[in-house]
This record gives structure tokens, C-alpha cells and sequence, in this order.
């Protein structure tokens, strides 16, 4: 998958992923975060996708682990 084909992807879902994000977060700033901390994610990420899976799968997979450890480091933080 070229560069260009994975933005057109991901900027297909941008709608749906921000939504996604807003239902985790709660906080539309929280949820800008997360969809950039997803996006440098996925970037950094593109060579294990595989062509001809769910891609929109991929992605919200790794938007929903990076929630979940943001989480657990504000957790940690609290107790300490």
C-alpha cells in the first residue's frame, strides 16, 4: 500500500473515527488527541496492515488500545 492510498483510507474515516473517539473520551479535545496519537500510530504501523483486510477494523483497533493505555498511564499517575 503506497502512502497516498493509506491517507485516502485514513481520511475516510476520519468522521467515523472521531465519533469513535468522542464515545471513549467524552472530551472532543481528548478525542483530537487520541485520533492523532492513532494516526502517528497507524503511520508508523502501515507495513504490518494487510492488503485486502478491514481496514476501518485496523484502525479502530488501534484507537481503542491507544484509549486503553492512556488510561492505564493516567491511572498510574493518580495513584502515585
Amino acid at each position: 500500500m503506497t502512502n497516498q492510498e493509506f491517507t485516502v483510507l485514513f481520511s475516510a474515516l476520519d468522521t467515523y473515527l472521531f465519533g469513535y473517539a468522542m464515545k471513549l473520551t467524552r472530551n472532543p479535545e481528548e478525542a483530537k488527541d487520541l485520533m492523532q496519537e492513532t494516526a502517528c500510530r497507524a503511520i508508523k504501523n502501515k507495513n504490518s496492515f494487510k492488503t485486502g483486510t478491514n481496514f476501518k477494523a485496523w484502525v479502530s483497533t488501534i484507537l481503542r488500545n491507544q484509549y486503553i493505555n492512556n488510561y492505564r498511564k493516567k491511572s498510574v499517575r493518580r495513584q502515585a
